[in-house]
């Protein structure tokens, strides 16, 4: 094994290891409004659900050098409230481009061909191509000397049809390919899906499995 006390590295090399390290990851792609109302997008790795009861889940975002906050950040501690989408395999590349940096009165949406819809809850619109958007308030805040992380409490799921079975509460994995972040500008697709337990294989001639829906 290949032993390193984490205690002596700088900030990069603990960056470096644990961002190619823990992988994949998935993605949240943001939407949250400038004050000059403009509509910004930023997608962001270190994200992921925290917990149901309350329904939570979780973005870090980290600090400019400058000590400036990114828009995403800004926004979020001013409003409270913000719009988490899974990006698919279709919208992969406009959910990369909406990483680009932009002047703030220029929306990412626009830049990377994206459409806007109202939300039901929250000012922040959602994105007419993602396959989910989770509204979202801010439930809690941590700061700490490199980024902000959020806690967001889910208010709202808006999911493209056909996608949730809302009688039994289950999704549809054969209509569901999200992307995950698999360092740098590294992505990594979800269709080699694989089950573990003997009762989750396919069966010989059945219609659908356990694994095509979750």
């Amino acid at each position: 094994m290949t032993e390193i006390d984490f205690t002596t590295l700088d900030a990069y090399a603990r960056y470096k290891l644990m961002a190619s390290l823990i992988v994949p990851r998935p993605i949240a792609l943001i939407t949250t409004v400038s004050p000059d109302g403009t509509v910004n997008a930023a997608p962001f790795s270190m994200f992921n659900m925290v917990g149901e009861d309350p329904p939570v889940l979780m973005v870090s975002i980290n600090k400019l050098q400058d000590g400036q906050l990114k828009d995403t950040a800004a926004n979020i501690l001013r409003t409270g409230e913000f719009v988490v989408h899974i990006a698919d395999e279709a919208m992969a590349t406009a959910m990369h481009r909406c990483g680009d940096r932009l002047p703030m009165h220029e929306s990412e949406l626009v830049h990377a061909g994206l459409h806007s819809v109202p939300s039901h809850q929250v000012g922040p619109p959602r994105i007419d191509e993602a396959p989910v958007a989770f509204e979202c308030v801010l439930h809690e805040t941590m700061e700490t000397d490199s980024r902000y992380v959020f806690i967001g409490r889910i208010v709202w799921l808006g999911a493209r049809d056909g996608l949730i079975d809302t009688a039994r509460w289950r999704v549809h994995l054969q209509s569901y390919f999200p992307v995950g972040r698999f360092g740098a500008s590294f992505y990594v697709n979800c269709r080699d899906r694989f089950a573990i337990d003997a009762a989750d294989a396919p069966q010989a001639g059945a219609a659908s499995t356990a694994i095509d829906e979750i």
